[in-house]
């Protein structure tokens, strides 16, 4: 990918309402933006490839919902576990933690593998790798007649410490695949200890792979030989052959994306420390990066637990499509419930339940026939009439409705980014606000007004800015090892224990098209005072005692330098350098800035005219002052009162607040 920096290159990602592209093919950056298609997410995008590619090629990056959707829709595929006699039960039982201490009927978390598709088998590794029991041929035959008897075509194995010795699993691998079965092995999923876990991440690669796998098929089929990468949830791409057996790792590949892209275009403003604000038609996700990209590995998705190094991302369900009700009790609730792509908002023509897109339209915040560039009308009759029907089951004024609705959803999305700020350590106060997507310019300023934040950047192409993310993505892959071993452990054995995982990482890489010349290893350690249950990651490095013990401090407030420490696994990020193209906006025009249009837009209950600004009007070192609204083809922004925004040299907004 490295020596090709001048081909041309495609980012397609595919959200709940709609699908974003951005093509950069040398210098000339093209984007589109078409509604998705739920019923076939690929609908939309071999559209949106054809109107900006024709019959051309492209290096095409594509994030996708579909491993997600399946996930939290229960729409995987029937899934077979194979697992140690005597731990049939283990993702039923899992970690016997309550979510919901109190509740009287608590909700059962979603059946992922049924019990009668659990398959246990008479064998036993120890812990330190030694068979205890083999594993017999006639037992394999045994296991191999009930999986094909239970009628599942994709089996997650997972035998009790096969982290430590995977001759078992290696064997039921290659029987069971030889009976045509899809397999999912935990030594190859998560070679990690802690049974639940594994168990866990490797059932749902189990679940969302065959669905994974025939969506990218069909996709590949419309692309016409062109070359496809997939986003993957730890920022990184792969081959779309790699990504249909290891759909785990692409759960959330769409918003890793955003992340990605949201980083690297503030970095390059000068802006390292961001909270990320991606608020799209379904649902808004929030980040914070503190001079780089966070990654975690321990995420909770539909209940289950996916160990696999992802972006640390917060999800809620607030969006452009989030419906607003009246409950039971006369309260005004907005979301989770979406309205999506379809029906989608009362002024996109075919919904009928009032959203935060129809309130900002009500409230003059979204201009009718300046949406999507222009190319999409909103029925402003339509939404009115729906505004005011809820307003009256409320007994509420109209506007009051409307301005309560997106402060019902400003505090779901303000409660979020506390999430990844002040509950982590962090003063919201000392970061810039970034925010993107379709709806995040519409609420940057009251959100950085509730969280007292002082700045914010608006990017170029913010409403596709995910799509962005994918084209400057670089080639990643990760891998890990429990290994349980003293910190006191030399640098000669840890390069020993090491030597596996590169020697793999290089030959992945290889098949992903990275030469050894341009791949660069990243080693890391887990590690932990011995006897505590949870760990830190560390980077390897010659002090790297020294830097676990003042991370803890960092954490934790204290740290023990004289207690035991223990390595628990040994983690290898493999990158291979993405093309990273220039996507700056390159503004060379000149002169103060006119407003092309008018609009009445009510704010804090009050109704006024507010200029209106084409974004693609205005000049490096611009500067407006709010009230005002910018609009471009993506997406439309608000400037409330006391806020101010230049124009800086790559064609970011620059918000400031005034002082109050």
């Amino acid at each position: 990918m490295t020596n090709q920096p001048k081909q041309r290159l495609l980012g397609v990602d595919t959200g709940g309402t709609f699908t974003d592209l951005v093509l950069v093919d040398g210098p000339r950056v093209r984007t589109y933006k078409l509604p998705s298609t739920p019923d076939d997410p690929s609908r939309a995008v071999l559209e949106g490839v054809r109107f900006l590619l024709g019959e051309e090629q492209a290096l095409i990056f594509h994030g996708s919902t579909v491993a997600t959707n399946a996930l939290l829709e229960g729409k995987g595929a029937p899934v077979a576990l194979v697992t140690t006699e005597g731990f049939g039960d283990i993702l039923h039982i899992g970690r016997q933690h309550r979510s919901q201490l109190y509740a009287l009927h608590p909700v059962a978390r979603p059946t992922l593998v049924s019990r009668d598709c659990v398959v246990e088998v008479r064998e036993r590794v120890q812990a330190d790798g030694t068979v205890a029991e083999p594993l017999e041929d006639a037992e394999i035959h045994r296991v191999v007649t009930r999986v094909l008897a239970s009628g599942c075509t994709s089996v997650a194995i997972c035998l009790l410490h096969a982290y430590a010795n995977p001759a078992h699993e290696q064997r039921l691998q290659h029987a069971l695949q030889q009976a045509g079965l899809l397999v999912s092995a935990s030594h190859l999923v998560l070679p990690e200890y802690r049974e639940f876990e594994r168990a866990s991440t490797t059932a749902v690669n189990a679940a969302v792979s065959p669905v994974m796998g025939r969506y990218l098929q069909h996709l590949q089929q419309g692309l016409q030989g062109r070359t496809l990468r997939i986003m993957q949830s730890n920022g990184g791409a792969i081959h779309a052959q790699t990504a249909g057996s290891e759909a785990v790792r692409t759960i959330l590949s769409g918003p890793a994306a955003g992340m990605i892209g949201a980083f690297v275009t503030a970095r390059n403003a000068g802006f390292e420390r961001i909270i990320t604000f991606d608020m799209g038609g379904t649902s808004t996700d929030v980040g914070l990066c503190d001079r780089e990209v966070p990654v975690t590995s321990e995420t909770l998705l539909a209940g289950w637990p996916v160990k696999v190094p992802m972006i640390d991302i917060h999800t809620v369900g607030a969006g452009g499509g989030s419906i607003a009700r009246i409950d039971a009790g006369g309260a005004l609730r907005v979301g989770p419930q979406s309205a999506g792509a379809d029906p989608g908002p009362v002024c996109y023509g075919s919904g009928c339940e009032v959203t935060v897109t129809d309130a900002n339209l009500y409230l003059g915040r979204l201009l009718p026939d300046r949406f999507l560039g222009g190319r999409m009308q909103l029925a402003e009759e339509r939404c009115r009439q729906a505004v005011e029907r809820l307003a009256r089951r409320a007994g509420l004024p109209a506007r009051r409705l409307a301005e309560g609705v997106l402060e019902v959803a400003e505090a779901t999305m303000a409660g979020a980014l506390r999430v990844v700020s002040v509950a982590k350590g962090h003063d919201p106060r000392e970061f810039t606000l970034l925010p993107f997507g379709g709806a995040g310019g519409l609420h940057v300023c009251s959100l950085a007004d509730t969280l007292g934040i002082l700045q914010a950047l608006i990017p170029a192409h913010p409403g596709l800015l995910s799509a962005v993310g994918l084209v400057l993505a670089d080639v990643i892959r990760d891998y890990s090892i429990s290994v349980l071993c003293s910190g006191e452990t030399s640098a000669v054995t840890l390069q020993a224990l090491f030597a596996p995982l590169e020697n793999r990482a290089r030959c992945d890489m290889a098949t992903e098209g990275v030469p050894g010349d341009a791949l660069q290893l990243e080693r890391a350690l887990d590690m932990r005072y011995r006897g505590q249950s949870f760990e830190l990651t560390i980077p390897l490095q010659d002090n790297f005692r020294a830097a676990f013990h003042q991370r803890y401090q960092s954490l934790y407030g204290f740290h023990d330098q004289q207690r035991e420490l223990e390595i628990v696994t040994l983690r290898l990020r493999a990158v291979g350098r993405g093309p990273r193209p220039d996507l700056s906006s390159g503004i060379d025009r000149a002169g103060s800035p006119q407003p092309v249009a008018t609009g009445r837009v009510v704010w804090k209950g009050d109704e006024a005219k507010w200029p209106v600004y084409h974004r693609g009007d205005l000049s490096s070192g611009s500067v407006l002052h709010g009230p005002a609204l910018i609009v471009e083809d993506t997406a439309t922004h608000v400037l409330a009162p006391n806020w101010r925004a230049q124009v800086d040299t790559q064609g970011n907004l620059i918000l400031q607040r005034g002082q109050v």
